[in-house]
């Protein structure tokens, strides 16, 4: 068994979920199917997809290289038309308009990119002032929309240096004002901050989060990193070869992920791993005498109770703790746990109903001598 591996506790691959109010994005059975150069089989980028996503939530959309997140972007932004179903941002239904008409409902949705596209040749300020200027804004107007963007990301001192003289987090910080510019109902960002070090990164996904709460936009966040997510977002969508195989409140695909690929995943950014001088030694099956390896999965109601404490005086049973992580998600705290305790059924079934009766999942990672 897969060290990594979290519990199956939700069987459906894609969670049910009440249905959310006034959606601003609305993906109606897409389906892209491309004809490449050279090949003579087509290659379907996404397949049926169906997702809303509300006004003002942060949501993920995850997935691998080649799991149709670029393509869901360039079909999100009207850059391409779906072979079958609708896009629909902000009311306009989006894969029915000429270009020309595209190109103008296109200024409800921002784009923050990987790599910043910024022009060399413009100042920050310059840069904030593009779309302005292409969407034909007094320059009056402009000037003061670039002054209070300026200040939103934190970048008043710099308005006047170019982007060799900026950080990438700062260059990232422009794009960011870019992209509001022209006041979106929509915020996307592919990848964005794949290009940055760990701390610029928190830097940033704790900006986008503050813009959300103080202006209302809707972000959706593409990534192949569910740290990223879990920072965040509200709800997550994964991704897999071109279909959605699961969606629902981040905490509970942290928690409970259901799909292998939502799994493997949640297993990448988990902090809690066996020590590899144990799992070298773990064993599919019971060794008498030995002790059995647990992972314990605290969240909901009972995630901060002594848990371990009270299973220990109502069994009579030692637990070892061998490595635990307690961590916030959306607010909430999920605690990730790993013990080993003697050998027996008895005991293993006791503890395991125990926790079932609390709420809190757990998995035999194996056995030792």
């Amino acid at each position: 068994m897969n060290a990594l591996a979290l519990p199956l506790a939700r069987p459906a691959s894609v969670a049910s979920e009440p249905a959310r109010a006034k959606p601003v994005i609305r993906l109606e059975a897409v389906t892209k199917i491309f004809q490449p150069r050279g090949r003579t089989a087509p290659v379907t980028a996404l397949a049926d997809l169906t997702l809303d996503i509300a006004e003002g939530e942060i949501v993920g959309i995850i997935g691998r290289s080649g799991a149709g997140k670029s393509t869901l972007v360039r079909l999100i932004n009207g850059l391409e038309k779906p072979t079958s179903g609708h896009v629909i941002v902000d009311g306009v239904v989006l894969s029915e308009l000429a270009e020309s008409d595209a190109r103008t409902a296109r200024r409800s949705i921002g784009m923050v990119f990987q790599h910043f596209n910024l022009l060399a040749s413009r100042t920050a300020a310059g840069n904030i002032a593009l779309p302005l200027e292409i969407a034909g804004v007094a320059e009056a107007e402009i000037k003061t929309r670039v002054d209070e963007l300026l200040g939103l990301v934190g970048l008043s001192v710099e308005r006047d240096r170019y982007p060799s003289e900026l950080s990438g987090g700062q260059k990232q910080r422009v794009g960011i004002a870019r992209a509001l510019a022209t006041k979106p109902k929509v915020l996307l960002c592919d990848e964005a901050t794949s290009a940055l070090d760990p701390e610029t990164t928190g830097q940033i996904l704790q900006l986008i989060s503050r813009i959300r709460d103080e202006i209302g936009v809707t972000v959706v966040l593409i990534t192949h990193e569910m740290a990223v997510v879990k920072a965040i977002a509200d709800r997550v969508a994964v991704l897999d070869e071109g279909h959605l195989v699961e969606t629902g409140a981040t905490f509970e695909i942290f928690a409970h992920p259901g799909h292998e690929s939502t799994r493997a995943f949640v297993a990448a950014t988990a902090k809690v791993d066996m020590p590899d001088v144990l799992r070298t030694r773990l064993e599919a099956e019971p060794i008498a005498g030995g002790a059995t390896i647990l992972r314990i999965l605290f969240s909901g109601p009972h995630a901060t109770d002594p848990i371990l404490a009270r299973l220990s005086r109502s069994t009579g049973v030692e637990f070892n703790i061998i490595a635990a992580q307690v961590e916030f998600i959306g607010g909430r705290p999920f605690g990730n746990i790993i013990v080993s305790v003697p050998w027996s059924k008895q005991t293993i079934d006791t503890i395991q109903a125990s926790l079932q009766g609390l709420g809190l999942s757990s998995e035999v990672l194996g056995h030792v001598a």
